[in-house]
């Protein structure tokens, strides 16, 4: 079953590959990190902390995972469908449950964004996942 281009396609590809606008390369972080003799992936489980604890938890890890030349750490936060918070309106319905709180809290402590290369704000928008990447840098 082979299909024939049609002319239209064929132009906006030829526009595509002209574009000075590119694709990000998705494995240029991951080829980066691989190639600098560093240790993997962490893991921490915040579920069951309150929103203070599980604030200085992460920022205790991310320090400890930065000194130990960690890669990447995966911070579970759950997806926040069990928050007794979503029946009080008096809190915020995102900013109340860690998988919104925990990335916020990250992102406004310059300290901690020194050490992180990215964070994936994809998996912290997605409805259906209750944990998030983060990058480190390499320790200098």
């Amino acid at each position: 079953m082979t299909k024939k281009l049609s002319d239209k396609d064929k132009k906006d590809w030829q526009n595509f590959l002209e574009s000075p606008e590119k694709l990000d390369n998705k494995d240029k972080d991951k080829e980066t990190l691989e190639h600098q003799n560093r240790s993997g992936e962490k893991v921490i489980d915040l579920h069951g902390f309150t929103l203070e604890e599980a604030n200085q938890k992460v920022s205790e890890f991310i320090q400890d995972c930065y000194d130990q030349n960690v890669i990447k750490i995966n911070i579970i936060t759950g997806k926040g469908l069990r928050s007794k918070n979503l029946d009080d309106p008096y809190q915020s319905k995102d900013l109340s449950i860690l998988k919104h709180s925990v990335p916020n809290y990250i992102k406004d402590n310059p300290h901690l964004m020194s050490k992180i290369i990215k964070i994936d704000q994809q998996a912290i928008d997605s409805p259906s996942k209750g944990s998030f990447e983060i990058y480190l840098k390499k320790k200098l």
